[in-house]
């Protein structure tokens, strides 16, 4: 046994001796001596050893060193449960997950409420699929309110991305009781109510006001409960502040390149409305007089229209992976002259990337339909019905006006042959009103409204698309309370892109949602000749549905109080006279194709103001 003497050798002897270049365990008594001052070490002491030979002495790697001092110490030994952790760590960095879950077991065993192993673990489990370990191990750790938020939080997030929304909205709301200013907590819980139709979406939460929950919600959330550019402007203004002014990449002056470079930064380059939308524009840009780059930031889903927006690039380049660093110092180099992103601060966007400047023109456009004031952004690409003169001063970036609507369109999406009324579950004999747009769109005043109709138009039903049991339970529950039956809520079911189109005509007018208006699934229902009204108010994201319906000729289906939106949807619900002549205007979908539809128009008109925002040395912009 090595003499009291031998403890006295400092850390700084130990790391010598690792570190010897002939280093090996030596046999006998000099073994068991190294042990023994392995043994001896504080942690604080073990840490800075394995710091120490981490680079040097490779061949005793942390692991090694970990185990070892666990090996010798005492079980009661002070930090046991911290060396176990870090052993986990170690473990897991060379790939060694069934070690490193031993590990963070072994921790939480001596220090039950140690959060960081029960993150780890629970996150290492999620890793490898198995979601309800997962939860369990953060549960089970929830101890003192300092980490119960954290777990409550981490249970949230993974529910939520299990589609289990109701779960996730209860664990959240719980952390929130517990610590109330959490920015993240509340942004997904507001947005899990809107998607679930939980109503009233403001829940009281002691410490919180609602200016505080405005604060720190997601710019979906707020467009879709409020009509007011201010609100949103408030919002973007505080949050972009967080980046602090990042370098600027692109030269002021522009490039004078012979053919205009122009990117498009999306995480939506798969079966989204936005790909939806912009795939013929892609298709459609006059080679002779741009390049056009794509920047794909999302989620590969193999799906044909990833595969045709991605084709229709002269070149794409993947940056998901990058850091916004990374993908902004491409875009330099690439030397683009416009970058349009067509995210803003929707879900999947990079604002760091677009606030590092690296195009010298940089545009919003589809994918964020309000007001935006990032400094780094140029233009936002709009028409005088979505941004009217009388309320530009409010809305951020400059408008770029189109002559025309402001949305790009795919006239060659494929449909379906249409299916009957019975094979999807409506009734042949009744008057359909029909609204197929997300449920977070689908406000408490938006609800009661089509509730009055309902009402007032005894012979008619409402086919809705909820694809969550939560938001069509919530949505029974108030309609039964407000004296409508059940069975005059009709949910549809799932369906392919060219399904869902074809289903469209069997509805007789789609009710759209307001603050948020339909975008995507407006125009859809136009071009299947589906006619709809619109309750436009002050914002673009309350206007959009205005726009396509005074492009295709149908402004008749614009209102601008709820009120009136009521009045009309239940005047054309019941009086089959001016229902015909207002669904006649559209043809069947023609006057959709004649306008909406027509790229060949679209495209090169916004090319024109592609190019006269264009910089180049020695043009002002």
């Amino acid at each position: 046994m090595p003499s009291a003497a031998s403890a006295s050798i400092q850390t700084a002897d130990i790391v010598k001796y690792l570190t010897a270049r002939d280093w090996k365990i030596p046999p006998g008594v000099e073994e068991k001596a190294f042990r023994y001052l392995i043994g001896r070490l504080d942690f604080n002491n073990l840490l800075n050893l394995v710091d120490a030979v981490r680079e040097p002495a490779p061949w005793m790697g942390p692991a090694s060193l970990y185990r070892l001092w666990l090996d010798e110490v005492p079980a009661d030994a002070h930090l046991r449960h911290a060396a176990y952790f870090n052993l986990g760590v170690e473990l897991a960095n060379i790939g060694d997950t069934a070690g490193a879950e031993a590990s963070y077991n072994a921790a939480l065993a001596l220090k039950s409420d140690f959060l960081i192993a029960a993150i780890n673990l629970g996150l290492m489990a999620e890793q490898q699929g198995r979601n309800d370990d997962a939860l369990e191990t953060w549960r089970r750790c929830i101890q003192a309110d300092d980490m119960r938020t954290t777990l409550l939080n981490q249970r949230g997030r993974l529910l939520e991305r299990l589609g289990r929304f109701e779960e996730a909205e209860r664990e959240l709301y719980r952390s929130l009781l517990t610590v109330p200013k959490q920015s993240d907590a509340i942004s997904h819980w507001l947005h899990l109510r809107l998607k679930m139709c939980a109503y009233p979406a403001f829940l009281p939460v002691p410490g919180l006001t609602k200016d505080d929950i405005v604060a720190s919600a997601g710019g979906l959330s707020l467009m879709s409960l409020f009509d007011e550019n201010a609100v949103v402007n408030r919002w973007v203004e505080r949050w972009s502040a967080r980046f602090g002014t990042p370098q600027r990449l692109a030269p002021a002056e522009g490039y004078d390149h012979e053919k205009v470079r122009i990117g498009y930064l999306s995480s939506d380059y798969n079966l989204h409305p936005v790909s939806m939308l912009m795939v013929e524009l892609i298709e459609k840009h006059d080679r002779a007089r741009f390049e056009v780059y794509g920047y794909d930031m999302g989620l590969d889903d193999n799906s044909y229209l990833r595969h045709r927006i991605l084709g229709a690039f002269d070149k794409w380049f993947r940056v998901a992976e990058m850091s916004d660093d990374q993908a902004a110092q491409l875009m330099r180099e690439h030397e683009l002259d416009i970058l349009v992103d067509l995210n803003g601060l929707t879900d999947g966007s990079r604002p760091g990337i677009v606030r590092r400047k690296p195009a010298p023109v940089q545009i919003t456009y589809l994918g964020f339909v309000g007001s935006l004031p990032i400094p780094e952004l140029d233009y936002a690409i709009v028409d005088d019905f979505v941004v009217p003169q009388d309320l530009a001063g409010d809305f951020h970036p400059k408008p770029l006006y189109m002559p025309g609507c402001y949305q790009s369109n795919d006239s060659k999406a494929p449909v379906d042959p249409s299916p009957s009324r019975e094979s999807v579950g409506l009734p042949a004999d009744k008057f359909v009103y029909t609204c197929f747009s997300n449920t977070y769109k689908i406000t408490e005043e938006i609800f009661e409204a089509w509730m009055r109709i309902l009402g007032q138009a005894e012979n008619s039903v409402l086919w809705l698309l909820a694809r969550t049991p939560w938001a069509r339970q919530n949505m029974l529950d108030r309609a039964a309370a407000r004296g409508i039956a059940p069975e005059r809520l009709i949910f549809a079911g799932p369906a392919s892109p060219a399904q869902y189109l074809a289903r469209l005509p069997l509805a007789d007018l789609f009710l759209d949602t307001h603050p948020y208006n339909s975008g995507t699934t407006a125009s859809d229902a136009l071009r299947m000749g589906l006619p709809l009204v619109t309750y436009s108010g002050k914002t673009f994201a309350s206007r959009m549905a205005g726009s396509l319906l005074r492009t295709v000729g149908l402004a008749g289906g614009i209102t601008t109080s709820v009120d009136d939106y009521v009045a009309l949807a239940v005047k054309l619900g019941r009086d089959p006279d001016a229902y015909k002549a207002f669904r006649d205007t559209l043809a069947g979908g023609e006057a959709w194709r004649r306008a909406l539809g027509d790229m060949d128009r679209f495209v090169p008109e916004l090319e024109e103001r592609l190019l006269a925002v264009r910089l180049t040395p020695g043009k002002a912009g």
